[in-house]
């Protein structure tokens, strides 16, 4: 039982890394790329350049913080309750860009925001596997 409370807790602190981690690394670079400017090239150059911008270098890092996590994730939970319950990101991400990056949200966002965040509530609700769990060498 404690072995079982143990793992969910786990569990859910890795959730919140991928959430987190993905959330700040989109910010970053979207803040990183307002300030680089608009690139619209098939030269590798102007993208190069782009990663000069600590901005930008952060959200890269946070980003591969969120992809090492998320696979983490996904080894031990389905696929179908992994990527409803990370979409919380998206509304986090909303409110970040609305919040500090003075972005419009319009009323038809805010109502698929309010969708998503119930969706995201039913799927919480239920198991994280639904499939036979199998041992995994670590």
């Amino acid at each position: 039982m404690r072995a079982a409370i143990c793992e969910l807790v786990r569990f859910r602190r890795l959730l919140t890394v991928v959430v987190l981690s993905n959330v700040l690394g989109n910010f970053a670079l979207s803040r990183g790329m307002r300030e680089v400017g608009a690139i619209v090239s098939v030269s590798p150059v102007s993208y190069l350049r782009a990663i000069n911008n600590p901005w930008v270098i952060t959200g890269i890092c946070l980003l591969l913080v969120w992809l090492i996590t998320q696979l983490s994730l996904l080894s031990r939970a389905d696929l179908s309750f992994v990527l409803p319950i990370t979409s919380l990101s998206y509304v986090l991400a909303a409110i970040l860009g609305w919040a500090a990056l003075h972005e419009t949200v319009s009323p038809e966002r805010w109502a698929g925001i309010g969708l998503i965040t119930i969706g995201v509530s039913i799927v919480g609700r239920t198991a994280p596997r639904t499939t036979a769990s199998e041992e995994v060498p670590q």
